[in-house]
């Protein structure tokens, strides 16, 4: 009774210690690692290991995808939702995977979690990839605001919807989901012109298991800003202090992507400089599935 309630014990202690996460990992363990890490909060790994994972592995990489704990495939009704609770995710994922360093590809809010997390741990991380990634949060929500009541000039029904926005408490959670709901009812997250390529990826991802795995916690947003005191942040200070410990960073990002302002885009630019810096035309904020070539051709040459 006592070595099967110690096995229990022990079954229960790798879980907490971030064992539960859903990861999947893509190509040949001795390649050069990529961990992806997906947007959210309450977002998910799903859309690129569904259009994107595999291919990306058949040139050459160890691609690891997972769901951060408490979102998507990571179920945890006692997840903390942290950056702290992020990193230790994280370094649980280095440890199962035997990573001495792995390159970071974060995309939107995994942007934010990888900075951070480059910040913290600068010897894990051989180079720091930002793909349509967020890093100056109240710059986002400013221009998705303003560039809303231009389009809406003269409608009052929306010019109320912001005015009200405006009014809220720029660190809650409410404000986010707002700001980001305008966004979205402009397409603001779509590429303009959907090419052949892309349309058969969306359509072929939709058809496929991983849709059906899209799984979504619609609190995980509310209990990250209860819970994380950095929620409303400028990334760029770290990033300029990461760039400063020799980590690389590169920058890849959708011309179309509506939530970034082109100031926001020229200041990403000239923080990680020229030769490190990508702006796909036709592309808005999933890019690696709107200009999926081209998004995986710069990442090869970068970390090649």
């Amino acid at each position: 009774m006592k070595q099967l309630l110690l096995i229990i014990f022990l079954i229960k202690s790798i879980l907490m210690n971030g064992q539960n996460l859903y990861i999947k990992t893509y190509g040949n363990e001795n390649n050069e690692p990529i961990i992806f890490i997906h947007g959210g909060p309450s977002g998910n790994a799903a859309l690129f290991e569904g259009t994107t994972a595999q291919n990306l592995a058949d040139k050459g990489f160890y691609v690891i995808a997972y769901d951060r704990r408490g979102e998507g495939r990571s179920a945890d009704p006692d997840a903390k939702f942290t950056y702290e609770e992020a990193f230790q995710d994280l370094n649980s994922i280095y440890k199962k995977y035997h990573l001495k360093k792995a390159v970071l590809l974060s995309h939107s809010f995994g942007g934010l979690v990888a900075t951070l997390y480059t910040n913290k741990y600068p010897q894990n991380v051989s180079a720091l990839v930002l793909a349509g990634a967020l890093f100056s949060q109240q710059e986002t929500y400013d221009h998705i605001l303003n560039s809303v009541k231009k389009i809406h000039y003269g409608d009052s029904k929306t010019l109320n919807k912001i005015a009200y926005v405006e009014k809220l408490d720029k660190n809650s959670a409410g404000y986010r989901k707002h700001c980001f709901d305008l966004a979205s009812d402009e397409n603001y997250f779509k590429m303009p012109k959907p090419t052949k390529a892309s349309k058969k990826l969306y359509a072929d991802y939709e058809a496929g298991e991983f849709f059906k795995t899209n799984i979504r916690n619609k609190n995980a947003p509310l209990l990250f800003y209860q819970n994380e005191k950095q929620n409303n942040i400028d990334s760029r200070p770290f990033l300029k202090k990461i760039k400063a410990t020799g980590v690389p960073i590169f920058a890849i990002y959708g011309k179309e992507d509506g939530i970034f302002s082109s100031a926001q885009i020229t200041s990403i630019k000239n923080l990680a400089g020229k030769d490190h810096f990508a702006l796909l035309d036709n592309c808005s904020h999933y890019l690696f599935v709107d200009q999926q070539i081209e998004f995986i051709s710069n990442i090869k040459k970068w970390l090649r």
